[in-house]
């Protein structure tokens, strides 16, 4: 059970501003505001989701002139009785108002808690909850997108309807089992079969959408690697558009990994510049080196690159195959400015001189990671490892079911796993979760959110 006190905390970023907002939820933050307000104005007279223009007082004297918004409850964002002090953007001026209503019967809000009461009161379920820390973190197009879909209940529709498919069946088994003396049969045993079976389907499918869900959430970490002086580090300021690697002709300049974000295209880039892996001449340089077989091992998609002026270098290309997948590994070749030359036709080439072949780069990149036809905006999308960890423990429980019906034992057995599987389905949208669940979900929001 969550604490009914009131709560309060600033909604907007610390710092100077042209305005802040405070927020303020539970079952005294109208009677806390009214006592800020001249003569202890009655807040709870006011209609819900109204705006006034009042003076803030403490101690008599006139803080700041600010604008209450009011809601009521249960038509609140928390659900609760609610108010929005919008002020001016200085600190002092949050300071004071903030300390104000926590002397007159307030607390400070604990990360992400007024959408936790959100949470607590119906308003949202668990994943739209997440969607809401998801949309304050979205840096793309795409990863908005992502937010509002989750946010928008396409996921929570899904699941429910899922349980709801395997409640059914579980309670004509279940049913059955009362029966069985009667010899009476609900649903046939192959019937049973075939709904569990679809439903693990559709299991499948949303499993399989994390892959994307988790590009658009977190970004594609491409790797570029290669042999030294092949252009690496030209490559990363051109698709940066600024020198933020230093290109010199010496080899093993880049002695550290270089990170980088860009959004192209709607998608997140996370390129890393790696160390140009040859024999190391020094334990600065090795230490280099082993840092860029660190980061091929962690990323997406590496970047080979290669050049027109250097020879093939397959030892190369068999230790990166070595540490990554085939299919992840994209041979790039570049300085085609100074020649052009005959390659395989997977091989993508570029000048980083000119910026020709740059953009089939990113295409390329994209195809390599992105299925296209997975997503819509209709489209239920998992984003969340805490989501596809409940929909393998889902799936793995009704596997069992089948493989209980496939030996024709007791429907007394196909049920518990079946209703095993409803219960992890269930964690997802927050039916079925342990507060310990709950404290880790919003400790990591911020406060005031």
């Amino acid at each position: 059970m969550y604490h009914k006190d009131t709560i309060c905390a600033l909604a907007t970023a610390t710092g100077e501003a042209a305005i802040s907002v405070i927020r303020v939820s539970g079952e005294q933050a109208f009677k806390i505001c009214g006592k800020l307000l001249k003569n202890s104005e009655e807040v709870s007279t006011w209609n819900s989701h109204t705006i006034h223009y009042r003076n803030m007082i403490v101690n008599d004297e006139i803080i700041d002139d600010v604008l209450i918004s009011k809601f009521n409850t249960p038509n609140s964002y928390t659900g609760e009785d609610s108010i929005e002090i919008s002020c001016h953007g200085s600190y002092l001026i949050v300071h004071k108002i903030i300390h104000a209503l926590l002397e007159n019967g307030a607390r400070t809000a604990e990360p992400g808690e007024f959408t936790k009461r959100a949470f607590m009161n119906g308003k949202l379920d668990l994943t739209q909850a997440e969607a809401v820390a998801q949309i304050i973190s979205s840096r793309t197009d795409n990863s908005l997108k992502g937010a509002r879909n989750q946010l928008n209940g396409r996921l929570s529709e899904k699941i429910n309807y899922l349980r709801k498919e395997l409640i059914d069946t579980s309670s004509l088994v279940e049913l059955e089992l009362d029966f069985a003396e009667e010899e009476i049969e609900f649903m046939p045993l192959d019937n049973i079969k075939s709904k569990v079976e679809e439903v693990v389907a559709e299991i499948e499918k949303l499993i399989s959408s994390y892959s994307y869900g988790k590009i658009i959430r977190d970004g594609i970490h491409v790797a570029i690697v290669g042999k030294p002086n092949v252009g690496k580090s030209s490559l990363m300021n051109y698709i940066l558009k600024e020198k933020r690697a230093i290109v010199s002709e010496i080899p093993g300049t880049t002695r550290d990994i270089i990170k980088e974000e860009v959004n192209i295209d709607g998608f997140l880039f996370k390129f890393v510049d790696t160390a140009g892996i040859r024999e190391a001449f020094d334990e600065i340089e090795r230490e280099g080196i082993e840092r860029s077989r660190e980061e091929i091992i962690k990323s997406d998609i590496a970047l080979l690159i290669d050049s027109v002026d250097e020879e093939y270098d397959n030892a190369l290309v068999d230790k990166i195959t070595e540490i990554k997948p085939q299919e992840t590994i994209i041979h790039v070749v570049n300085k085609i400015d100074i020649r052009d030359k005959e390659y395989d036709e997977n091989v993508v080439k570029i000048s980083v001189k000119t910026g020709e072949g740059i953009n089939t780069l990113f295409e390329v990149i994209k195809s390599k990671v992105i299925d296209k036809n997975i997503y819509t905006e209709d489209n239920a999308i998992v984003t969340n490892l805490r989501h596809l960890n409940s929909l393998k423990k889902a799936k793995e429980n009704l596997n069992k079911s089948i493989d209980t019906i496939n030996s024709q034992l007791s429907g007394e057995f196909i049920s518990i796993d079946i209703r095993n599987s409803v219960t992890s389905l269930s964690e997802i949208i927050g039916e079925v979760t342990s507060d310990d669940i709950l404290n880790n979900i919003f400790s990591q929001f911020c406060i005031g959110k």
